[in-house]
């Protein structure tokens, strides 16, 4: 039996000697397919000090990472997936502050920092802007994976050069590393790596096994010991079993399979039983078909061979179903669930029975 990705993941969060908590932070562990597809997700954002609204960002940030993420087309690749959602929460933060009355002093609007750590298969995806960090203990070894985006004016002085929502674009740093069993990655926001002892992370991650959220509790302790006045997140992922290797090849990015053949009626297709074409063009091609093992009648739509070497067609066909996914609407297509492989690029989604509009 191919084995499958397993982590185990522990988290802590406490507001330490501020009022309130900026942080926040979340993980999602899908089941198959998506684990397959998309990975395990691990997130954490810091609402900047100087905003009282910086928490609402934060939390905004990492719901929508956690949310759209898994909403984003299969056929694209985990970077692209979640720059694409990272830049549409940028953009929201963005607005919500230019509509709000600190407009002229983004310092005091909907601005956080935010670490994401995406593992599928057996390759972690990281994504960072601001100042919260990742880090990986392997062996004796604890390495940070994240560069701090923090400008120093003087030696007591400095500001964050990068964060979510302070401009209408947003530069993230993505960086993708091979990951081994046993593994362990640790998020923290600033208030506990700047206090938190190297040796003290190093050795209690070594010696928590499985409790992750007690080890989490220490690291976070040992800052608010230190002295540390900020808010204080620790998030811990231990890899206790990758895909076999072999299995990289099953896991491998619909991106890269073949387009979908011409089908016709009776044909079967990735378990559809096609029916019948019901239109065709120079661009796609639909066709009326009935999945095999719900016998609901489904409507699949394949991109057009002629277009394959076209990657700007490609990106746009596939993006109708990531925007269709994050909608509801009486007047869009849902697309099916999709609980099995994939082997072609297409999309299916439910059928509505109804009468074709003709032009005159």
């Amino acid at each position: 039996m191919t084995r499958q990705l397993k982590v185990s993941i522990g988290q802590y969060s406490d507001k330490g000697r501020k009022e309130i908590n900026q942080d926040f932070h979340g993980a999602l562990v899908p089941k198959e397919p998506q684990l397959g597809a998309k990975g395990v997700a691990i997130v954490l954002a810091d609402g900047i000090s100087s905003s009282s609204v910086s928490q609402i960002a934060s939390e905004a940030a990492v719901t929508s990472f956690l949310e759209d993420y898994y909403c984003t087309s299969d056929a694209w690749s985990v970077k692209t997936s979640a720059e694409r959602v990272l830049s549409a929460t940028n953009s929201w933060l963005h607005s919500q502050t230019q509509q709000s009355h600190y407009r002229f002093d983004k310092d005091r609007g909907y601005v956080c920092t935010l670490s994401a750590l995406v593992i599928k298969s057996t390759t972690a995806h990281i994504f960072h802007v601001g100042d919260s960090r990742i880090y990986r203990l392997r062996g004796d070894v604890l390495e940070q994976l994240t560069q701090d985006h923090r400008v120093w004016v003087s030696q007591s002085q400095s500001h964050l050069g990068r964060a979510l929502g302070i401009d209408s674009r947003i530069d993230i740093d993505y960086r993708q590393v091979p990951v081994v069993p046993n593994d362990v990655f640790l998020l923290t926001t600033d208030g506990v790596h700047e206090y938190a002892q190297a040796s003290f992370i190093t050795s209690v991650l070594k010696d928590s096994g499985t409790a992750l959220d007690e080890a989490a509790h220490q690291i976070g302790a040992q800052a608010y010991e230190k002295g540390s006045g900020d808010n204080l997140t620790v998030q811990i992922v231990k890899v206790l079993a990758l895909p076999a290797p072999q299995a990289n090849e099953m896991y491998r990015q619909i991106s890269e399979l073949p387009l979908a053949p011409l089908l016709q009626a009776r044909m079967l297709f990735d378990g559809y039983e096609i029916v019948r074409e019901v239109k065709g063009s120079s661009r796609s091609h639909i066709y009326l078909a009935i999945d095999a093992q719900t016998r609901q009648r489904v409507i699949i739509k394949t991109p057009s061979i002629d277009l394959q070497a076209d990657p700007a067609y490609l990106e746009r066909f596939l993006m109708e179903e990531w925007i269709a996914r994050r909608i509801n609407s009486p007047h869009v297509l849902k697309p099916c669930l999709q609980d099995r492989k994939r082997n072609f690029i297409y999309v299916a989604t439910e059928f509505i029975e109804g009468q074709t509009a003709h032009s005159g």
